[in-house]
């Protein structure tokens, strides 16, 4: 179902557009298209006063944090370089964005950020990131378990695959979610958030 409205209690939240996961192969959508649309919209977010977060992912200086339970395909080992876990300049943070570190896939177990967004009155969470079946699908289920309504930006998001990405948009995210794109959510902030 396309997004109809957003709330003025509404916040965006950006999912590991970081140097070591914008780095990895992504499709379908390149990771540059995916940071370039995510940094639109948190531009327009806080033109309209509402809260930015860039959530990243950090398994500590010597690899300690990273979860090691046994799985039948396991992921890519720690990477302990520090500039990995550095977020892109590309989505020009600034210190009124609130920048959530986490330890595994999603960005709400483990962290504060179900506190942050609640101490802010916020009710719709708008995500993108990187990427779809991992950091972005997990964060979504989670937010959706705390009782947020959640949109996700179709074309600000990309998988480690397209069929895995295009598996998640068909069978999961809708379920959970409301799915749209960049421009349609710019376009119900700007109602919401006219111009003064």
């Amino acid at each position: 179902m396309p997004l109809t409205h957003l709330t003025s209690d509404v916040a965006l939240v950006m999912i590991d557009l970081q140097y070591g996961i914008v780095g990895m192969p992504i499709a379908p959508n390149p990771a540059g298209a995916v940071v370039a649309r995510s940094a639109r919209l948190a531009e327009a977010f806080r033109a309209a006063g509402r809260p930015v977060f860039a959530v990243r992912v950090d398994h500590g200086p010597d690899g300690g944090a990273a979860l090691r339970t046994p799985v039948d395909r396991p992921g890519v080992p720690p990477n302990l370089d520090p500039h990995w876990s550095t977020l892109v300049d590309e989505l020009g943070v600034r210190p009124g964005d609130i920048v959530i570190t986490k330890r595994q896939w999603s960005a709400f177990h483990g962290t504060d950020l179900d506190d942050q967004l609640r101490r802010r009155g916020v009710r719709d969470v708008v995500v993108t990131g990187l990427v779809t079946t991992l950091g972005v699908e997990s964060s979504v289920r989670q937010s959706w378990e705390h009782g947020y309504r959640t949109i996700v930006v179709a074309d600000a998001i990309s998988g480690p695959s397209a069929e895995e990405h295009d598996a998640a948009l068909r069978w999961v995210l809708p379920r959970i979610s409301q799915v749209d794109d960049t421009d349609a959510v710019l376009d119900h902030l700007a109602k919401t958030f006219p111009p003064a």
